[in-house]
Formats: C-alpha cells, structure tokens, sequence
C-alpha cells in the first residue's frame, strides 16, 4: 500500500518546516510528499526545495481546492493523504492510516481527532474536536473529513472528483469532499490518530471565521442537502 501526502501552501513560510519534519521522521515513511506551490511570494518554495523527499507541484488557479485537486490529481499513491502547511502530524500518522485501510475494507477514508495546539484554553483539549464531529454527524449524518488530515482511496478521488465543487466561495471544501466521498463507502473516524492543527484563523481572524466561514457553511449545506 502506497501513500501519497499532499500539502497545498500559499505564504507559509513560517510554519511549514514543522510540518515537513513531522512528515519526514514518521515510523512508516510515506511513499511520495507533494507541497502544491500555490503562487506562494515567500521563501515557502526554498524551504520546501531543501528537503530531498519533497516533491513541488505548481498550481496558477488560486484557491484551495484548485491546490488540492492539482496534488491529488499528481499523487501516484493508492492512498491519497492531505494535511495543512500549518499542521503537525503524530509520529505514527502514516502507520495508523495504512492500519486503518487494511483492517477496515469497507471505508473510503479516514479523518482523524485533532488539538488545536496554538489556541489558549483548548490547546490539549479533545472539546473542539468533539463538537465539530457532533455536529458534523448530526448534520451532515457522517464524521466530515478535515483540510489538516485526511486520507482517502484513489480510486474513491477518481470516482468523486468530477462532482466535486471548485468555487471556494461556494462550499467549504474538505466538507465538500465528505459530502460526496460519503456516497462510496463509509468515512472511520480514527480517535487513536490526534494531530495538531493551528486555530491561528480563529485567533487572528475571528471576524472571518465566525462570520464569512459560518455563512458560507450554511449555503453550502443548503446546496447539497439533497446528498445527505
């Protein structure tokens, strides 16, 4: 079983070392890691270039889900592994990924709990993650997949990629991608796989994730209310 880790990266060139380390020193090494250049104008592509296990894929159409289909679309992998440029993974994220997909035929992808490791209160707290997937399964009637980890089978991104919506102005794409991924085969929400993600949008941008992230999820699933 192969396994393909993409990374799209717009401008980070303050956290992606990070998580490139945590990439490269994993107990099972994963097959192939993909950063999707995203016109970045900072020193992201040099820092990235340093380390000899990563390969750089271009994308001119800003946004992030034209910089994920661009490294799914590259990925040679059976297994298709997505995390953020700002997130850092367990040492045995890529073990507990194979483990999964070989013990649980049935599933198309897995999703993982998470900490929000640079947000006060919460930083070793599960409470943020339980909530999302509360309501998540409640909603949406599925654990959704989440941009920072994920992994799912090629042949179920084959299978989906055409119905897949393009605007990032319209859907939230990792949800998107649950949504109609959820229609193949079943989404395992791994508790043992905890990876810490950045809040740093909560923190910085309160505004926009409170306020244009929590309306554009609305619309979003209202528009796809039919597929759930």
């Amino acid at each position: 079983m192969k396994i393909s880790v993409i990374i799209p990266a717009y401008n980070e060139e303050k956290v992606i070392k990070d998580c490139l380390n945590s990439l490269v020193r994993q107990s099972e090494k994963p097959n192939e890691i993909i950063v999707v250049d995203n016109n970045c104008t900072d020193k992201t592509v040099s820092i990235v270039k340093k380390y000899q296990q990563v390969k750089v894929v271009k994308e001119k159409k800003a946004g992030i889900t034209a910089a994920r289909n661009a490294g799914f679309n590259a990925a040679t992998g059976d297994i298709i592994a997505r995390c953020d440029a700002d997130s850092v993974m367990p040492k045995d994220w890529i073990k507990k990924i194979k483990a999964d997909f070989k013990r649980y035929k049935k599933i198309v992808a897995v999703t993982p709990d998470f900490y929000l490791f640079d947000t006060p209160i919460v930083s070793k707290s599960l409470l943020p993650a339980n909530i999302f997937y509360s309501v998540s399964k409640m909603v949406i009637k599925v654990p959704s997949l989440i941009g920072p980890s994920l992994a799912i089978k090629r042949e179920a991104w084959e299978m989906v990629k055409g119905e897949l919506c393009t605007d990032d102005h319209l859907v939230h794409e990792d949800i998107d991608l649950a949504i109609h991924i959820a229609k193949y085969g079943k989404i395992y929400l791994d508790h043992s796989i905890i990876i810490n993600m950045s809040g740093r949008r909560i923190m910085y941008n309160p505004k926009s994730f409170f306020g244009e992230y929590s309306i554009r999820l609305i619309r979003m699933l209202r528009s796809h209310r039919h597929l759930f």
